[in-house]
């Protein structure tokens, strides 16, 4: 799962700078432009400068110096000028008859109509109210930030200064939008409340010279001369003790004093104002399907009871003579499956991914530009950090893309589990799809930024599968563990429907992973958490996957020989992310045509 840096779980509104900007978005009709094409990419060229100022971090990794100096503004204000924005954009598009369109116009048209018609039905629900979940949020913002960020010239760095002395009227307005959240009762459960009281205070704790907003300013280039690099940190370094720590402080206080006493006790985001609306939507958002609740519940219930055979499959060739409990039991408590150190987990982790990069030519026609490490999560967020992301990297500043591993509580890290954790998060999973669309030439800005989770995730969890093909799982326990995987993904199902929709308990819904994956119990409550504390997001994995596999399956069947597992996957990838209605389409038409090698 990419990291709250690409995507930001809390939707960042119109920055204050948006000033005259939003005026020539309001101003535009369709009328003013000379005919359906030329009215399209007015409109996509004013959504793009739009994007440009609701997201500055964005905008600053592509070289917007401007941005370089904010933060997203969430406040009421900000929000109601993005929401008149997109309701001007939205209505100049939808006048725009999309039969007279045609390839990237087309495609275009159909992908931002969407994305803004979604985006004005969540804008009813106020989502900024609740700027975090149980393992990240808004206070995480600051060290993702730094870790993408280079300053080359003085100018960057002058204005990297000034957003940091800009961080605590960031902290304020989400503190400010939280306690809307208390007064209107659109608040997270205590049990996640909780889990933000514990981030907060671990960074509010951490030493001012270890933040993370000090990274770029300790590796200036040398084209900076020795003594302006001494003094730019030195002027980081006060911002970060006398506005950044306090700010920090201040947080963590509202969290533990004045957000935790008030948290709700119930878990579901049906029991919200509006809940189950709110959860209707979330659903329809992450899956892009309208698929209902129930149905996505039901479908849980089958993949469960699928994936399930396959594993009683691989323990009998294993040779193990106990039942699947005991099985499990085995996985969980035999030295062998867990590294010793946390540098022989990155190494093992390193080791896979160079493996599929070898295989990599043989599926894919084109391969992204930008590089990616293997890197350990920074100690300061690694508690209660799940066991593996993927963290974007900035072709424009010459940022690799990180697949981040957990190397805290080496027990609770299986390493069969870790040759599909590291396809999932790096390649051929988010690495190869999101730098291939960050790299994608000709398009529009939104479209390499894109965020679907169903297209995004699903394409994820698709590779673990892939890779078995690739050859990457050498030993039934490893098939065992990708299995394990997936039983996960559909757990989720289970457990966040279950949630937010039939008011199912925590520990209910955590004996759905307990009883049928290998996860360690350490991952099964912290997982648990999350789906709790963030509806819908965990559905789009299971959807999404299922939807790409059926849509192979599908052209395999009916091409037969004229199948190309290369032109299908740049059918997949080559044009971004897009809903799986789209998608499908596309691999229809596909299919129609013939195919071809």
């Amino acid at each position: 799962m990419p990291t709250l840096a690409a995507r930001t779980r809390h939707r960042p509104a119109l920055a204050q700078a948006l000033g005259a900007g939003l005026a020539l978005f309001l101003m535009g009709s369709v009328g003013a432009w000379a005919g359906p094409v030329e009215d399209l990419r007015a409109v996509v060229d004013a959504y793009d400068q739009l994007l440009n100022r609701l997201d500055p971090i964005g905008a600053a990794q592509r070289g917007d110096l401007e941005a370089a100096r904010r933060w997203p503004d969430d406040s009421p204000a900000a929000i109601q000028d993005k929401v008149r924005a997109i309701t001007n954009l939205r209505d100049r598009l939808a006048a725009i008859p999309a039969a007279s369109l045609s390839g990237q116009d087309a495609l275009n048209h159909a992908l931002l109509l969407r994305k803004l018609t979604m985006d004005l039905e969540g804008a009813r629900f106020d989502e900024e109210r609740i700027p975090f979940n149980s393992d990240s949020g808004f206070f995480y913002v600051p060290s993702y930030t730094a870790s993408s960020t280079r300053l080359r010239t003085d100018a960057e760095v002058e204005a990297y200064l000034i957003r940091v002395a800009a961080l605590p009227a960031y902290y304020a307005t989400n503190i400010a939008n939280m306690r809307r959240g208390l007064k209107t009762g659109f608040v997270q459960p205590q049990l996640v409340a909780e889990a933000a009281v514990r981030m907060t205070r671990t960074l509010a704790d951490l030493k001012a010279d270890d933040h993370a907003l000090l990274e770029p300013l300790k590796s200036l280039p040398a084209t900076i001369p020795a003594d302006q690099r001494t003094a730019y940190l030195a002027r980081g370094r006060a911002l970060v003790i006398e506005l950044v720590k306090p700010a920090e402080a201040a947080v963590a206080d509202f969290f533990a004093k004045e957000y935790l006493p008030q948290a709700r006790a119930s878990l579901g985001a049906a029991s919200l104002p509006e809940g189950k609306a709110y959860y209707a939507y979330r659903v329809k958002r992450e899956t892009t399907t309208d698929l209902s609740p129930d149905q996505v519940f039901a479908l849980g219930q089958t993949e469960i009871a699928r994936i399930r055979a396959a594993m009683d499959d691989v323990i009998k060739e294993t040779g193990f003579s106990g039942d699947f409990k005991a099985f499990l039991h085995f996985l969980r408590t035999s030295p062998e499956f867990y590294a010793t150190s946390r540098e022989q987990l990155l190494e093992k982790s390193s080791r896979l991914a160079k493996r599929i990069d070898d295989k990599l030519p043989e599926y894919f026609s084109l391969l992204p530009r930008l590089p990616y490490g293997v890197r350990p999560v920074p100690p300061e967020i690694e508690e209660g950090y799940t066991s593996g992301r993927y963290h974007p990297g900035s072709p424009e500043q010459g940022v690799a893309g990180g697949l981040m591993i957990n190397t805290s509580h080496l027990s609770m890290r299986p390493l069969y589990e870790l040759p599909a954790l590291v396809a999932h998060e790096g390649v051929p999973g988010h690495h190869l799809q999101i730098a291939l669309a960050q790299e994608l030439q000709g398009v529009p800005q939104f479209r390499r930024q894109e965020d679907i989770t169903a297209y995004i995730e699903g394409w994820a969890l698709y590779t673990e599968q892939l890779v078995a093909e690739m050859g990457l799982y050498t030993t039934p326990y490893e098939r065992f563990g990708m299995l394990s995987m997936e039983m996960w993904r559909a757990c989720r199902l289970i457990m966040d429907v279950g949630i937010h929709w039939k008011n199912m308990g925590r520990e209910e819904a955590a004996s759905c992973l307990r009883d049928n994956s290998a996860l360690a119990e350490k991952n099964i409550q912290s997982e648990t958490d999350r789906y709790i504390g963030w509806p819908g997001q965990a559905l789009g994995y299971k959807i999404g996957q299922l939807t790409i596999s059926d849509l192979r399956a599908r052209a395999e069947k009916t091409l037969g020989q004229n199948f190309d597992i290369r032109q299908f996957h740049a059918l997949v990838l080559n044009d971004g992310p897009m809903p799986m209605t789209m998608l499908a389409q596309r691999i229809d038409a596909w299919i129609a045509a013939g195919g071809g090698k």
